[in-house]
């Protein structure tokens, strides 16, 4: 009988909405080597979480921004509380509050369908709120309600983790990223890791943070929706977390769908090449696109359009223009840039940026930056970027600085349109490097195992950030079903405006009716 993994364990609406939405798929930094979650028999002491009963009310009062509260006044939508143990260890301590937000279904309603958004850092509440009209169109709303949650320190939820304010954020005050942090000393990452407990309110909050925990919060989520088995969709990291509760709980398991599935077998350093291959690749692509005209900022040699890159940009790491009275510097222009590859319905928008750019205007670059980051015009990010370091830091074995100078250099060489001495040529110390506990990841996150329940992994060919190898590894370690997506676009299940992609998992997640080996759709 082939066997199937187990964790190991060592102790087509309006483009404002995809905009919105695909904002929250996935950071750049942001994949997760797994935390080694419990066997589910552990899940002893639990008796009085998983016996809450939900109230739920009117949203406005939970937006912790403007934006959100503007999405969350919808009198479609939801919200409650779901209270979790802080530390599992110690699940009579002190407790932490996990934020769902849902739309009813406008039928009899089967059950929930719990979805993740991705990042870390990304909140399913914010996401689903942003996506209403695409959910009302969907019959999985008809029989099933959709049920956003923040995992925790994100969004609604509590404690919230901050290490930087978003003013910091917008002077380029925190750490940036580039192709690994700009941490130079032990005594930046230091001061990392006091400003993170500190401003998360202590060492526990923080250390609490990663993957295995988020796990096993879904399962308390499961329990108090009501359902005896767990109906799931999550984008991005979000198919790590699904791929983590399919393997820690199968008994518990309805349907899981994982689009832009997660490479599996890839340690850290490994899946950060393939994903910057993958980035290389799509510019590649927008280098090709642009040369089809004579006046394209990047020339009309698409061989040649990291170099030509380069000079447009090098003289931003001295005199950073300046565009909504903020400086514009080159790692937000990487990430505007980054953030464009992620849809090939953006790739106009990139060309417009670079050619602004070079001219001198930085205002389109800054708002692709912003996009990306789902920064909203008060200055508030979508994103939680605080809480993606904290579940890295927790998730990911430690790299030291020689392995992460050399990680650095190397990436500089997979994809050469980031290949400049400010991003590959310092000595690079590890964010994490002064975390105060040590990481419960391991690598590979999965091991082997058998009968795991029937999941579907949808994956698209061209995706620049969860390259489609991935999504064959995930579909392959977990015995999944794989819907290859031709397309360039990072996630297709609803955002991608492929009626083939939604009828396929529409069909899985109503009626478990699995695709055939070697189905494909387009974008």
């Amino acid at each position: 009988m082939r066997s199937h993994p187990r964790f190991l364990n060592r102790s087509r609406r309006s483009k404002t909405v995809l905009a919105a939405a695909t904002s929250t798929l996935l950071l750049l930094t942001g994949y997760t080597a797994a935390s080694s979650p419990p066997d589910s028999r552990t899940d002893a002491g639990l008796g009085p979480y998983l016996e809450q009963e939900l109230d739920w009310g009117a949203c406005e009062g939970t937006a912790t921004s403007t934006a959100d509260a503007e999405l969350f006044a919808n009198p479609a939508l939801e919200c409650a509380s779901v209270e979790v143990p802080l530390d599992y260890d110690e699940p009579k301590g002190e407790k932490a509050h996990v934020a769902l937000l849902r739309l009813p279904a406008t039928g009899e309603a089967e059950g929930s369908l719990l979805v993740d958004p991705g990042g870390p850092g990304g909140s399913g509440t914010s996401f689903v709120a942003s996506t209403v009209d695409l959910w009302q169109a969907s019959p999985v709303a008809e029989r099933f309600d959709i049920v956003g949650f923040d995992p925790r320190g994100i969004g609604s939820s509590t404690p919230a983790l901050d290490c930087y304010t978003d003013d910091e954020y917008d002077a380029g005050a925190a750490p940036r990223f580039g192709v690994v942090y700009d941490i130079t000393s032990a005594e930046q990452a230091a001061e990392l890791a006091a400003r993170c407990a500190e401003g998360s309110g202590g060492v526990a909050n923080l250390v609490n943070a990663g993957s295995a925990n988020v796990v096993r919060d879904m399962d308390i989520l499961r329990e108090v929706l009501g359902d005896d088995q767990l109906t799931y969709l999550g984008y991005s990291y979000g198919s790590q977390l699904g791929a983590m509760y399919t393997a820690t709980y199968p008994e518990k398991v309805r349907a899981i769908v994982l689009d832009g599935a997660i490479a599996p077998d890839l340690t850290a350093p490994e899946f950060r090449f393939s994903q910057f291959a993958g980035l290389q690749a799509r510019f590649d692509d927008l280098a090709a696109f642009c040369a089809e005209t004579a006046d394209c900022v990047l020339g009309t040699d698409p061989t040649a359009a990291s170099d030509r890159l380069h000079e447009i940009v090098q003289p931003l790491i001295e005199t950073p223009p300046t565009a909504d009275r903020r400086k514009v510097n080159i790692w937000d222009v990487y990430v505007g840039i980054s953030g464009g590859l992620f849809s090939q319905a953006k790739w106009p928008d990139v060309i417009a940026a670079l050619t602004a750019l070079e001219a001198g205007r930085a205002d389109e670059m800054l708002a692709l930056r912003d996009r990306f980051y789902g920064r909203t015009a008060d200055g508030g990010y979508a994103l939680d970027l605080d809480t993606n370091i904290a579940v890295r830091c927790m998730d990911w074995p430690r790299l030291t600085p020689e392995e992460n100078t050399a990680l650095a250099r190397r990436l500089g060489e997979v994809a050469p349109m980031f290949d400049l001495d400010v991003f590959t040529a310092g000595e690079y110390h590890s964010e994490c490097e002064a975390w105060p506990a040590p990481p419960t990841g391991d690598e590979p996150w999965l091991a082997r195992i058998e009968d795991l329940p029937e999941t579907l992994v949808v994956s698209v060919i061209g995706d620049p950030a969860t390259p489609h190898e991935g999504g064959i590894a995930m579909a392959d370690a977990l015995g999944a079903s794989l819907l290859s997506v031709d397309g360039k676009q990072h996630g297709a299940y609803l955002l991608g405006g492929s009626e083939c992609v939604d009828r396929v998992v529409d069909a899985y997640l109503l009626d478990l009716q699995a695709p055939p080996v070697g189905a494909r759709c387009s974008l």
